[in-house]
């Protein structure tokens, strides 16, 4: 007689996670067998587990990230230089609580986009909020923003995220548009939060890209200055799987 007004209690009280739990429970012969201390401790691990799910996928949905990457999926075989003892340093997050950035740069078609994601799913996974943009989009989108009045507050919730993936950085030269609201953007998060950049151009050239000697300075002093750098080399490997299935 107990079980159907604790469920609807369990439901009142926002616990779906142990309302599952008790259903499971109550229709397992061998739970006859513990104790009531057994039977909370079972019934706690299922809500912890169940919020903890659903705090991952809200970040995940918020995050949105490019690929459906998670580091037990990386690839440390691959011949593109790849340090697995630092990358598993990456993965840890200790440069993200200290608010620090990180480059990943090399040719097209090693993964820098798809290790970016892993770090980014992991960083979810530590319950620490993600934002995942191609640079190109993000800059149009900013100009629109700009455009009908929302720039303040794309430019607000930019500075609040725990981690900002930029993705192809350096596709195409910044025109002083891009250059302006890249520098606020990390002017708000500088020392505040971490940004990973993912390029095919060498950090050596950025300063050229950005175009304009003063605001070159600007941003790579907040972006480059005591950044993390993860360097690939290699053939494209979205390259060597369409020859293997040729």
């Amino acid at each position: 007689m107990l079980k159907h007004p604790t469920l609807e209690l369990l439901g009142q009280l926002g616990l779906a996670g142990m309302a599952h739990a008790f259903i499971e429970l109550e229709s397992n012969s061998d739970a006859d067998n513990l104790s009531h201390a057994e039977w909370l401790a079972l019934l706690l691990d299922h809500e912890a587990t169940y919020r903890n799910d659903r705090r991952l996928a809200l970040r995940l949905r918020h995050a949105r990230l490019r690929h459906h990457a998670v580091p037990e999926d990386v690839d440390y075989r691959a011949a593109r230089g790849l340090d697995r003892r630092l990358f598993d340093k990456l993965l840890k997050g200790d440069w993200i609580g200290a608010h620090e950035s990180l480059a990943i740069v090399g040719p097209a078609g090693v993964g820098k986009s798809w290790l970016a994601c892993a770090i980014g799913h992991k960083a979810c996974r530590d319950n620490r909020s993600v934002l995942y943009t191609r640079l190109p989009r993000l800059i149009d989108d900013l100009s629109l923003a700009k455009g009908d009045g929302r720039i303040a507050a794309r430019m607000k919730s930019l500075a609040r995220v725990d981690l900002l993936i930029l993705d192809d950085w350096g596709l195409e030269p910044l025109d002083g548009n891009a250059r302006h609201h890249l520098l606020e953007i990390l002017e708000d998060r500088y020392g505040r939060r971490s940004t990973l950049v993912t390029s095919q151009l060498p950090v050596a050239r950025w300063f050229d890209l950005i175009g304009d000697p003063t605001y070159a300075d600007a941003i790579l002093d907040r972006l480059v200055h005591n950044a993390h750098r993860l360097e690939l080399n290699g053939e494209s490997m979205r390259r060597s799987i369409i020859s293997a299935a040729a």
